[in-house]
């Protein structure tokens, strides 16, 4: 559905995509992972036809982007990270509007606002202006707007950011059930927990560059260790940090911006007991100590330094 090959974009002198590639499969529902300022929704932007590329190629449904824009903008359904609904104009106005932009007639377009309505959960406020609804009702018909031709591809940037537990999970079965259904989901998010809910492949960048893809099982397989000690500690000098990583069985040492230290290990008791040992050699006092099993936020740590929310 979606293939990248050695994209690039630059600003005069500065490279914001550095060679990113990767494919999105007919049907799956992909995970874009990383930190502010990454160049997410840069990408994202580029994929659309919203911004122009430096270099390299972009397919969506096999047409190239730059080329067949018209054909490529009927393939994709784009829900941005802000709000673009007209506040005075009801839901129901809001997704005809929508709907005529992208071609569709006026007796079409009311139809097919219809099924938007239910798919989001909103029939019964279709009459009310937009400016009435909560911060997750207004999420609901944003998305409802990017259903409304009926696209092969749905990317959603951030689209659950600031809004409360209830929206969240309706947001979040709307996508699942979209993509059991048959569209290819492209998600962004800030919460982990979500994109591995969601998706069965992911990609992280940072830095503008890919720095890690696959399965959750293949990602998880390339994590350093299998546990994660993390240290609160008084004060940590850098002669303890350099010991901590000389003990056997720590694959990484990351230093925390909070102060808190973060071992990547294979061995857990033996392991416990020599950081222990380290600790009061070297008069370093442990303040708590915590033992977590990996998973994809260690991952993320690993690979970029920070967590996905920094």
């Amino acid at each position: 559905m979606l293939t990248l090959s050695n994209v690039k974009k630059g600003f005069g002198a500065h490279e914001v995509i550095k060679g990113i590639s990767f494919q999105v499969e007919k049907g799956e529902s992909f995970g874009l992972l990383g930190p502010n300022g990454a160049g997410k929704s840069t990408l994202i932007s580029i994929i659309c036809g919203l911004m122009p590329f430096s270099d390299g190629e972009i397919r969506v449904g096999g047409k190239l982007v730059g080329k067949q824009l018209r054909e490529i903008k009927q393939l994709i359904g784009i829900v941005p990270q802000d709000i673009a609904l007209y506040p005075t104009m009801s839901a129901l106005d809001n997704l005809l509007f929508w709907g005529k932009m992208y071609g569709l007639s006026g007796k079409k377009a009311k139809v097919r606002a219809k099924e938007v309505l239910e798919i989001v959960g909103l029939t019964e406020r279709a009459k009310d202006r937009i400016d009435t609804f909560s911060g997750g009702m207004k999420r609901r018909i944003n998305i409802g707007a990017a259903l409304m031709h009926e696209p092969q591809l749905l990317i959603m940037d951030e689209p659950t950011v600031g809004i409360d537990p209830q929206s969240r999970n309706h947001i979040l079965e709307t996508v699942k059930t979209l993509n059991e259904q048959g569209m290819t989901v492209i998600y962004t998010s800030h919460y982990m927990e979500e994109v591995e809910y969601l998706c069965r492949r992911i990609a992280i960048i940072d830095e503008g560059k890919l720095i890690a893809s696959g399965t959750k099982k293949d990602l998880a397989d390339r994590l350093a260790g299998g546990s994660v000690l993390k240290l609160a500690v008084e004060s940590a000098d850098s002669p303890f940090i350099e010991q901590l990583k000389e003990l056997d069985g720590v694959e990484q040492v990351i230093m925390q911006t909070d102060g808190e230290i973060h071992l990547h290990m294979e061995s857990k008791t033996e392991l416990l007991s020599a950081v222990i040992g380290l600790a009061s050699r070297t008069n370093v006092n442990i303040h708590n100590m915590q033992l977590e099993e990996s998973n994809l936020e260690t991952l993320f740590l690993q690979l970029t330094g920070r967590t996905l929310r920094e």
